[in-house]
């Protein structure tokens, strides 16, 4: 009876333990259940930042983008800066607008003289005065052709001469020469009536009559040379 005790304290001993040792292993299996779910939710939480992050990033990236326009904002006002050298853009405009144009007929006084310097070499000036009230330019070669008395005109070659600047302010004047050598045998081939004039970078023409007193011209009007203005002071 003793020893049938001891066996049944046993197993129950027995049983006890086994019930405990379940109980623990159920434990650990919700211990490690709950820490996978713990782990889980780190690695949710860190999708989650991950995904702050990137939205983070992507509210950088335009507010970099912001600046970026902040920057063109900048280069703008920079270019506004450029508007203040447009500014004096304008003020070249200005200037530009403030150039002396070329001097127009209508508004020449235009004379021509003999003033041959010997009995050899012919020579006329023509006289052009600004009547206008501008300042203008008559910087140039003017055209000119001789009309002849068989109603024939012919164009005067240019001389060998560089242009001058040639400004006139109101009432001033320019002059510019007519050469040739004079033909004094009284037999020239030439009988010039008038001179066609036209101020340089001008297309009005006035009519000149030819100077008295100027010398035959020797040869043909081929002969003949036009120079360039210059002013008479």
């Amino acid at each position: 009876m003793k020893t049938t005790r001891i066996t049944a304290l046993a197993a129950i001993g027995l049983v006890a333990t086994l019930s405990l040792t379940a109980c623990g292993n159920d434990s650990g299996k919700d211990t490690s259940s709950k820490g996978s779910a713990a782990s889980s939710a780190p690695t949710d939480s860190s999708s989650a930042s991950s995904s702050g992050s990137s939205s983070s990033a992507s509210s950088s990236a335009d507010g970099g983008s912001g600046s970026g326009g902040s920057a063109a904002g900048q280069s703008a006002s920079s270019s506004g800066g450029g508007g203040k050298a447009g500014a004096g853009s304008t003020s070249g405009g200005t200037a530009t607008s403030g150039k002396v144009t070329f001097c127009k007929t209508a508004d020449l006084a235009i004379d021509a003289a003999d003033a041959s310097p010997d009995k050899a070499s012919g020579r006329i000036d023509v006289t052009m005065v600004n009547r206008g009230s501008t300042t203008c330019s008559a910087t140039g070669f003017p055209g000119v052709d001789i009309k002849d008395a068989d109603h024939t005109s012919s164009p005067i070659e240019r001389g060998p001469a560089q242009p001058r600047v040639t400004t006139l302010k109101p009432g001033d004047a320019a002059v510019f020469d007519i050469a040739y050598d004079i033909d004094p045998s009284g037999k020239s081939l030439t009988s010039p009536t008038d001179l066609l004039v036209t101020p340089p970078n001008e297309t009005h023409t006035v009519t000149l009559k030819w100077p008295t007193g100027a010398g035959a011209i020797k040869g043909a009007y081929t002969d003949v040379q036009v120079y360039p203005t210059h002013t008479t002071k």
